[in-house]
């Protein structure tokens, strides 16, 4: 399928995405823009390159020009600059992102850095003017949801879509949310989240940062602390200073999908009682710190317990299998990324109920496509993107509620409307990190 294009001016340049609703984004990206003019094609920063950056950005290619990328490792920027898919040789690189958002010529960046760098880069990103899209887990505390949300509400010309890509699984995810949204399970009394267990390691050795490596910058916002290989890249997701472990980085994903198929993924909604009493830590932890600053440690198991004023409960667990369970009163219903199992599935329970209509519904009004498609769809027509920030919010305020149980090894209590941690001074004090000088977020 593909249609011929009109010409586009830059700031309204993805009509053609209009035309791709549900073949996968990489057929629509290299179909849909295939005759549109060079120059009419949105410009693009990648800021952060590691593997998952250097995936997005091949993804971001199909849809505009990357003319800059920016990495604290310049063997990241260096091979994205090379990349036949990426930067061929003619992107600019840079080491600071800084340098990418002053760039009058940028329409679009994407976010691919540490968790501890995504807000005040995102936020940065809204007050220069650019769209946006960044990588999950969004947030490292509960108090950057409510920066980046409040952000997002004063820049709402702006396209910002979180790279929750489960939300663009028709056959899987998207059934299951339709079967519990269509109340075919009955009253669901129980979700079970299997997102594993961190990994364990350690210690580990300080040692000189590569030559390559900015290594303060690569820190940013976080507390000062010697190189090590196995905080960087790839693993800094198993050192609560710069992440949640497998809270936020499994749990973005299928928590997202529960509270998604529930309707609690608005704002005002979520638990009230947060139980992190099975929970354990591969070190020890004093008032809710790690004691030992040379391993991981990130929680790596647990069953941590959200209990909502309507009396379901939703367990988020590093046991069992990955996925997420739904327990209703009529049936069970099982999904993760290679199935979708259960009764009402097997019996096609929602045969008949599960029309474009239904789809289009899920997806606020626009027309069911991967999530990449669907952004700058979202940047050419306006309205929100599938994955957008306000529902990820709500995910990530129940990823950090479940962190902060666990660290604390207790039940904590949170009032959804206000989003406070209520009478406990320790935990309420996890919901927020003061950045490290010079790091400061931006007013919002």
């Amino acid at each position: 399928m593909s249609y011929p294009l009109p010409a586009l001016d830059r700031r309204s340049f993805l009509g053609a995405a209009a035309a791709c609703t549900t073949i996968p984004w990489g057929s629509c990206g290299r179909q849909a823009f295939a005759n549109t003019a060079k120059n009419d094609r949105p410009r693009i920063g990648c800021i952060g390159l590691g593997k998952m950056g250097m995936g997005d950005a091949h993804q971001h290619s199909e849809f505009g020009d990357i003319l800059a990328v920016c990495d604290v490792d310049d063997r990241h920027s260096e091979r994205a600059r090379n990349d036949e898919r990426i930067g061929r040789g003619r992107a600019d690189a840079y080491n600071d992102y800084r340098r990418v958002l002053d760039r009058d010529d940028i329409d679009v960046v994407s976010i691919v850095t540490p968790d501890h760098w995504h807000v005040k880069v995102a936020i940065e990103a809204l007050q220069s003017g650019k769209h946006v899209f960044c990588q999950k887990p969004l947030t490292l505390t509960l108090e950057e949801n409510r920066l980046i949300r409040q952000a997002c509400q004063t820049h709402p010309e702006l396209a910002f879509v979180v790279g929750t890509q489960q939300r663009g699984d028709k056959r899987r995810f998207l059934r299951a949310v339709n079967l519990v949204r269509k109340g075919l399970l009955g009253e669901v009394t129980k979700v079970t989240c299997g997102i594993n267990g961190s990994p364990t390691g350690g210690p580990f050795k300080v040692e000189t940062p590569p030559a390559e490596l900015d290594w303060d910058r690569w820190l940013g916002p976080a507390p000062k602390t010697g190189y090590m290989k196995r905080r960087c890249h790839y693993e800094f997701r198993w050192w609560y200073e710069y992440s949640g472990g497998k809270f936020t980085d499994w749990g973005a994903h299928h928590i997202d999908i529960a509270l998604w198929a529930l309707g609690l993924d608005q704002h005002g909604s979520g638990p009230t009682e947060i139980d992190g009493a099975d929970a354990e830590h591969p070190v020890p932890f004093e008032n809710g710190r790690p004691t030992v600053n040379d391993s991981y440690n990130t929680s790596h198991d647990f069953n941590v317990v959200h209990r909502f004023p309507s009396g379901l409960e939703m367990h988020v667990t590093s046991r069992g299998d990955n996925g997420i369970l739904f327990e209703g009163s009529k049936g069970r219903l099982f999904v993760n990324r290679r199935r979708i199992t259960g009764r009402p599935v097997e019996e096609s329970w929602d045969k008949d109920l599960f029309t474009q209509d239904d789809l289009a519904n899920l997806y606020k009004g626009k027309p069911h496509e991967g999530h990449k498609a669907n952004f700058f769809r979202c940047v050419r027509e306006g309205g929100l993107p599938v994955s957008d920030v306000f529902s990820h919010v709500q995910t990530m305020n129940a990823c950090h509620l479940s962190s902060i149980a666990a660290r604390l090894g207790r039940t904590i209590r949170w009032d959804p409307q206000s989003e406070q941690i209520m009478g406990d001074d320790q935990a309420s004090a996890m919901m927020s990190r003061a950045p490290r000088s010079g790091f400061e977020y931006p007013e919002v």
